[in-house]
């Protein structure tokens, strides 16, 4: 086992980030949220706050939500209507979470971030303020993009670096992207059979960067590329930061038990 899976057995302060792909059918599910695979990611989160870890939850999700919620066939083009898709499926999404986390017993919060909350000194420090009280009452937060009122200016664009912010604001030790790729290829494997998983990245190169291709599925925002984005802004601040398959039940206890799964990036 290598030093830095080693160090993530201990870690205490955990961001996990969700992306749509794991927490909805997509197109062949006509977008409905995949209720199983929520509620075995509930069910191990509430479990790892039992054994006394602080878990944060970034969640991706909202728009497709709402996408099934109004028995849409697609995406829209529009940053108008998908705002509204959001607002419709935000909704959606809290209400699941708030059942499946009061099954186990244990309190959420919702909380909706833009860039501002990030970057802004004023705004950040309430942010984290927040987040940091409710730690210590015990709540596991649930956070996501403000998609309902984001507009391009002041978007971070996808979940993958607003976990990465999230994560830096709070000291976070640990962060944990849970996608439907089992991690780093050195290709692309859909396309390229050769393509290897890389287990550990001690550095990100530009060869590392150029791995990276874009949004991986219809509904998702990030791909790859958004990935190594949010690895770049957690290594810079000392966040050991993994990219593991989130569709495989039982994997986000497997990591944190320091198996070799995934892409750690150290």
């Amino acid at each position: 086992m290598s030093a830095a899976r080693e160090k993530l057995k201990s870690a205490r302060r955990i961001v996990v980030k969700v992306g749509t792909s794991t927490l909805s059918y997509g197109e062949c599910g006509k977008f409905k949220l995949n209720l199983y695979r929520i509620e075995h990611l509930v069910r191990e989160l509430v479990d790892l706050h039992n054994a006394g870890k602080e878990i944060i939850l970034v969640s991706s999700g909202a728009i497709a939500a709402g996408i099934g919620k109004m028995g849409l066939s697609e995406k829209p083009q529009t940053i108008p209507e998908n705002q509204a898709l959001a607002a419709i499926g935000q909704g959606v999404l809290m209400h699941i979470y708030e059942k499946f986390f009061a099954e186990y017993g244990q309190t959420m919060a919702q909380l909706l971030l833009t860039k501002d909350n990030t970057v802004d000194e004023h705004a950040r420090e309430n942010s984290r303020n927040s987040l940091m009280s409710l730690l210590q009452m015990d709540v596991i937060p649930v956070i996501n993009e403000n998609d309902a009122v984001a507009t391009d200016e002041i978007r971070i664009g996808d979940n993958d670096n607003l976990s990465a912010m999230v994560a830096e604001m709070i000291d976070a030790e640990v962060l944990i992207i849970l996608t439907d790729i089992d991690g780093l290829y050195s290709g692309n494997p859909k396309i390229d059979s050769s393509a290897k998983l890389i287990h550990e990245v001690a550095e990100i190169t530009s060869e590392i960067e150029k791995i990276a291709g874009g949004a991986g599925t219809k509904l998702g925002t990030g791909g790859m590329f958004t990935k190594i984005q949010a690895a770049k802004i957690a290594v810079q601040h000392g966040i050991t930061m993994i990219i593991v398959n989130g569709q495989e039940i039982g994997n986000l206890r497997r990591v944190l038990n320091g198996e070799e799964i995934g892409t750690v990036f150290v």
